[in-house]
């Protein structure tokens, strides 16, 4: 995975767990769990958190490299090593993620989801998702300019009516 696509998915995977995180809304059961579970590995979640764990270790590395340039080589040898010692911290990421699913869905909610990601139209989506993704992405990225453009010009269409020039 490039930087470009790990960049894009650290504020989406954060605002992930932060939307996941509010009060739990039921309680869950550990066959929920085990479905939520199941249903985070379909999506791709294992694949999308690995960067997230690369992305902690490169930017301590960066940080590193930054106060210590002559270490440069030897922290990237560190680098290599803490990313096998630490591939499978990402589980924990996918065991947090299937409680907050399991603490908003039924058991049988989850259930009915896990089937729907088995189907072949769930299959083609888990596929098809992240590039819908990155082409709303780069969308809203032409998009917000031109929007935020139309309306500073109407903030000072408004504001010049109340006598004020911006």
């Amino acid at each position: 995975m490039n930087a470009r696509h790990f960049i894009r998915l650290v504020p989406v995977a954060a605002l992930a767990l932060h939307l996941l995180t509010g009060p739990a809304l039921a309680q869950s059961t550990p066959a929920a769990v085990a479905a939520a579970r199941e249903l985070v590995e379909l999506k791709g979640g294992a694949q999308m958190f690995d960067p997230i764990v690369v992305g902690v270790i490169e930017q301590t590395k960066g940080a590193l490299v930054q106060t210590n340039p002559q270490l440069s080589r030897d922290l990237d040898a560190v680098s290599a090593q803490l990313r096998a010692e630490f591939a499978p911290r990402r589980d924990e990421l996918v065991a947090e993620a299937a409680k907050f699913y399991a603490a908003r869905f039924s058991e049988q909610e989850l259930k009915e989801i896990v089937a729907f990601f088995r189907s072949p139209v769930g299959k083609k989506m888990v596929v098809q998702e992240p590039q819908a993704l990155d082409e709303t992405f780069n969308y809203v990225q032409q998009w917000a300019p031109r929007v935020g453009e139309a309306v500073m010009n109407r903030f000072r269409a408004e504001m010049k009516k109340k006598g004020h020039n911006l």
